[in-house]
């Protein structure tokens, strides 16, 4: 099976938003604190993955 990495979000998340969590604290992890460019735009893509599997609150549901 071929992976490709994407550089946005899906629009439906396979992944809850306590897995991409756990993928973002373990790449801060891996880095050390501090984020190479590439290091930095997977951060980014993970991030709004994140936000893309949070419930919404409801004073944000619209």
């Amino acid at each position: 099976m071929l992976h490709t990495m994407s550089t946005t979000p899906e629009a439906d998340s396979e992944r809850s938003a306590a897995e991409v969590n756990e993928e973002i604290r373990a790449l801060w992890f891996r880095a050390g604190g501090t984020l190479s460019m590439e290091e930095r735009r997977e951060y980014q893509r993970l991030v709004l993955e994140w936000a893309a599997a949070s419930p919404q609150s409801p004073t944000q549901a619209a």
